[in-house]
């Protein structure tokens, strides 16, 4: 595979947003459900979904930089040659300067080559004779099949109770998913085995999350918030009132006086940390006076509440 930075169009310092974005451009361009006519369009996108496996992986990045790794993930130096001398040993036992060990000027690898120089094996069908049959050619194990992305929109009651999705795969099979603990937007979750199929195997299935808005509750954290509506009556005298939560309707108890934007707590009723407990739901408590009563403009009429409320703004 080429260098993984060409093939998403970034530079080497480019950071983690950058990369991801520039997948995402690519990905949706080259996605093949949109070029189902253009073959090579599906393998630019295997190409660039697998340079973006690599780079957004810090570690095999770092490996990558350092020239540990190629492109396609494999060793570069599977039998440790190579590094620091600057040159390598020839098919004729010479010394070739300004290459790195195991790599001819065309930067195929050939140990085979080199156990010959060095011990004086012959080659037969191509392959390291001597004692180092084993090693012919330098041949690399077996490449994996390409990791396949998946975006899969989760409701937000679903997200929050961790309801199981179900996601159906591109070759037509659905999977039953368990969200994990601390499920939020943008997480992403590996499906190993289930994506291309290749020589060493199958890549994985990377499935991100999108957890949709709800039309009243909304996500603070761990916690979810909701406004809930009370009479003035209610305010007034105290009542216990049906709330609204992501595990469905619970009694409420409101104590007399209560004020609009007094916030209650009910525990567990929130998102799943990632340590499985769970936040809290938080009722903030809105006083819904009538906009046309005649009974309650009678009552205020010869009624003044002489407190200021309004003091502690410093008016």
């Amino acid at each position: 595979m080429a260098d993984p930075y060409s093939l998403l169009g970034v530079s080497r310092t480019a950071d983690a947003a950058a990369i991801k974005s520039a997948y995402r451009k690519l990905a949706k361009e080259l996605h093949p459900d949109k070029n189902k006519d253009n073959p090579k369009a599906a393998d630019r996108f295997s190409e660039v979904t697998s340079a973006y496996d690599l780079l957004s992986d810090k570690d095999k990045r770092a490996q990558f930089d350092r020239g540990e790794i190629d492109g396609n993930g494999n060793p570069t130096h599977p039998f440790g040659f190579g590094g620091g001398g600057g040159g390598t040993y020839g098919p004729g036992g010479g010394f070739r300067p300004g290459q790195e060990a195991g790599f001819d000027g065309s930067g195929a690898s050939d140990f085979g080559d080199i156990f010959e120089g060095l011990f004086g094996g012959a080659r037969r069908g191509g392959r390291g004779g001597g004692g180092f049959g084993g090693f012919g050619g330098g041949r690399q194990p077996p490449q994996k099949g390409a990791n396949v992305q998946y975006r899969l929109r989760v409701g937000f009651i679903d997200a929050a109770t961790r309801a199981p999705q179900r996601i159906t795969l591109q070759d037509g099979k659905t999977i039953d998913l368990k969200l994990p603990a601390g499920v939020e937007s943008g997480m992403q979750m590996r499906l190993t085995g289930k994506g291309e199929a290749g020589p060493g195997g199958a890549g994985d299935a990377l499935v991100t999350i999108d957890i949709d808005t709800h039309a009243f509750f909304k996500r603070d954290g761990d916690d979810v918030r909701v406004d809930v509506p009370i009479t003035l009556d209610e305010a007034v005298n105290g009542a216990r009132i049906k709330v609204p939560t992501v595990d469905g309707a619970v009694m409420l108890a409101v104590a007399a006086g209560a004020r609009s934007g007094q916030t209650l707590r009910l525990k567990e009723r929130g998102f799943s940390r990632k340590d499985g407990k769970r936040g809290a739901q938080l009722v903030t408590l809105m006083i819904d006076v009538p906009a046309d009563d005649e009974r309650l403009k009678a009552f205020v009429a010869d009624w003044t509440d002489t407190r200021s409320v309004r003091s502690d703004l410093g008016v």
